[in-house]
């Protein structure tokens, strides 16, 4: 079982943001995390259309108008808070959640994963 993974302080990600991650120190962010109506949600990095990263460069994650998700190659749009694609060639399918989980003081970990 990998252990949880330390990302960020939630104070560090405003409403309607989204930050991609590198939790395993692969060279590449493989999470984005945003927060969405309140609550924070972490996604595989990963259109499931053609398994292309999800940005154009870092961080930029969101449409233009700040309600979705997109995948910058082929366009797809999801919704942030379930990960579900509303628009695009995957039209119907979801993003990857990953777990997460937040301590005492503010922190926002990646929850503790099996080994794949």
């Amino acid at each position: 079982m990998r252990p949880a993974i330390f990302l960020c302080a939630q104070a560090s990600l405003a409403e309607g943001c989204a930050r991609g991650f590198d939790p395993y120190g692969e060279g590449r962010d493989s999470l984005v995390l945003v927060r969405w109506q309140g609550r924070l949600n972490a996604w595989r990095n990963r259109c499931p259309h053609q398994h292309a990263s999800l940005q154009y460069r870092k961080d930029r994650f969101m449409s233009a108008d700040g309600q979705h998700l997109v995948c910058f190659a082929h366009g797809a749009l999801f919704v942030p808070g379930t990960g579900v694609c509303v628009l695009g060639p995957c039209l119907g399918q979801s993003l990857q959640p990953k777990a997460l989980s937040l301590d005492e003081h503010g922190g926002v970990w990646l929850a503790p994963a099996l080994e794949t």
